[in-house]
């Protein structure tokens, strides 16, 4: 099946370089220091941020940068088939891994030693792109808690329709009736790459292509990430009587 019409659209009615619709908000949880739930089309997470605080195993303290713990999970009722392992199973502890390695790259962790930082992530409706939405969603979540950045770290798919045709922000009907996927989460200022990972090899000759688009997507879901904290700092000055030149 064609991924892309005659027309130019995607199944779901999308031109190939056209972002999902991204609805988020910050401060959902009150009890931990920082919360997101995030939006991506139909995929759907909650980000929850607790500490800086001391660590718990003091065998695994580092004397010069803080512990980074993240934890990824789905909720039972987050896809079709209802899922038996919420978390644990192989996929969850590699996405898990994957989110760490992210989250590191972002976060200033020499400003906390012998400290610990835990990033909990729950997807509760899978639709494609399940790990860039977390990473999104856990960089809000940071910027509630106030952790101190080195720029926000967002994440964003790629892949080839049509066999040349390429796709950004991928669905889960893509992914599943496509070719090989590219899934990178950037600090997109800086350009850096934290995280690459390809479901299948891609040819050579495309590789380059569907990654800049990858990374063009990235800046661009950035753009509406820093709106979304904006706005929400401008909120909070409202209710605390700031001025916007305080912001």
């Amino acid at each position: 099946m064609d991924l892309v019409s005659d027309q130019g659209l995607r199944i779901d009615g999308r031109r190939p370089k056209e972002l999902r619709k991204i609805r988020c908000k910050l401060g959902v949880f009150a009890q931990p220091e920082g919360s997101a739930y995030l939006e991506q089309g139909n995929t759907k997470v909650l980000a929850a941020v607790y500490g800086p605080h001391q660590v718990r195993n003091r065998s695994k303290a580092l004397h010069d940068a803080a512990v980074v713990n993240c934890q990824y999970s789905m909720a039972t009722f987050s896809t079709f088939e209802r899922k038996r392992r919420p978390r644990g199973d192989i996929k969850s502890t590699e996405m898990t891994l994957h989110l760490k390695q992210a989250m590191q790259a972002s976060i200033k962790t020499e400003l906390y030693p012998y400290s610990q930082i835990d990033i909990y992530l729950e997807v509760l409706q899978a639709d494609g792109g399940n790990y860039c939405a977390c990473v999104n969603a856990a960089t809000l979540a940071l910027v509630d808690a106030g952790i101190p950045l080195k720029e926000y770290v967002i994440g964003c798919t790629a892949s080839l329709g049509n066999g040349d045709v390429p796709l950004i922000d991928v669905s889960h009907l893509e992914e599943t009736m496509g070719g090989s996927n590219l899934t990178v989460a950037v600090l997109p200022l800086s350009g850096q790459i934290a995280v690459l990972e390809m479901s299948q090899k891609f040819h050579v000759d495309h590789l380059s292509l569907v990654l800049n688009e990858a990374l063009d997507g990235c800046r661009r879901i950035y753009e509406i990430l820093n709106d979304t904290v904006k706005n929400h700092l401008s909120e909070i000055g409202a209710i605390s009587g700031w001025g916007k030149s305080d912001l």
